[in-house]
């Protein structure tokens, strides 16, 4: 029996499009035993996952190194035949390097890709050369795979779908406002404005973290049709309520991709960052929404940042509420 082990200790939406690779590993070797490491907290995106073996959960919060030493031996012990490393980060480039595996595949931007036995160039996408992050990852298992991506998926439960039953019984939009990066978020005042204007005849969901509280209860305000569900859903419950929705907006966020793994309906609102990037929506039914004139300070980086660095925030703030309204029609 094949063993694989796919590492992807980074953010939430890292670890759903890396979730294309245990579907293309399980096609290609559908009696092999599946492992996932990735980081504390985003376990539960992957709770009964019905092709893996073992999630494998790295703290990195308390004893950052100790813990990564644990995970190594336990590695080890397993003997796998290929661990695939999405990250190019130097701790995870260590565990790939004295995990024992048969052959240890990973991108050639990590430090430790020298002594990989599969060095895979990491190609950045760009606006005359587009690739998709899920297209990049493949590249990782190409050589004992095929050439086409497959996509993320997650799997919501019997009781995922129960928990959020009771909020399907009208036509339904769901917001799902925050971001870690304030340049990739949406500005609250404009969520506002954009519900006013949306029909009457949707019920709205805000999503989010229960750190979201005060964004949300914001949005909210006095709003008898919006439901604040900040804090109350998990992972895998917001991607079950997210699969049924008429629409879902978001930002250039996590839960963009939890509507790529359902092939839920998205309309994502891209600020500082753009689709270019390689991490766009890859729902049938997609929307992307963006500042319509150009800015010479657009994009300002991959990820965001804490602020605006000119301090206008055009980007975000000039976006028309018609062009959410248009990928309600």
């Amino acid at each position: 029996m094949k063993k694989f082990l796919v590492i992807q200790t980074a953010f939430i939406g890292d670890v759903v499009l890396a979730t294309g690779i245990i579907e293309k590993l399980h096609a290609c070797f559908p009696g092999a035993q599946i492992d996932f490491l990735l980081r504390k907290g985003n376990e539960a995106l992957l709770a009964g996952h019905p092709f893996l073996n073992e999630v494998l959960i790295w703290d990195k919060k308390e004893h950052k190194f100790r813990n990564l030493w644990r995970l190594i031996r336990k590695v080890r012990r397993t003997k796998y035949d290929k661990v695939i490393n999405v990250q190019r980060f130097a701790a995870t480039g260590l565990l790939t390097v004295l995990s024992g595996a048969g052959e240890k595949i990973g991108f050639d931007k990590n430090p430790w890709s020298r002594w990989f036995t599969k060095s895979i160039p990491h190609i950045v996408s760009t606006a005359d050369a587009p690739l998709h992050e899920v297209q990049r990852n493949q590249e990782l298992i190409r050589s004992f795979t095929d050439e086409a991506p497959a996509m993320p998926r997650l799997y919501p439960g019997e009781g995922d779908f129960r928990k959020v039953h009771e909020y399907k019984d009208t036509p339904y939009i769901t917001i799902s406002p925050a971001s870690v990066w304030f340049t990739k978020q949406y500005p609250k005042e404009k969520w506002v404005d954009f519900i006013k204007k949306a029909p009457d005849t949707y019920k709205v969901y805000l999503l989010g973290a229960s750190s979201d509280a005060a964004l949300c209860a914001y949005i909210k305000g006095g709003d008898p049709r919006i439901v604040d569900l900040s804090g109350r859903l998990t992972f895998l419950q917001s991607a079950a309520l997210m699969r049924d929705a008429h629409m879902n907006y978001t930002n250039d966020s996590a839960p963009m991709h939890f509507a790529s793994a359902l092939n839920a309906p998205v309309t994502a609102v891209y600020c500082s960052t753009i689709p270019a990037f390689g991490f766009g929506p890859l729902s049938d039914k997609k929307f992307i929404v963006e500042i319509q004139e150009p800015l010479d300070c657009r994009p300002c980086g991959l990820h965001g940042y804490k602020a605006c660095p000119l301090g206008h925030f055009k980007c975000a703030y000039q976006i028309r509420d018609e062009q959410l309204m248009n990928s309600l029609g």
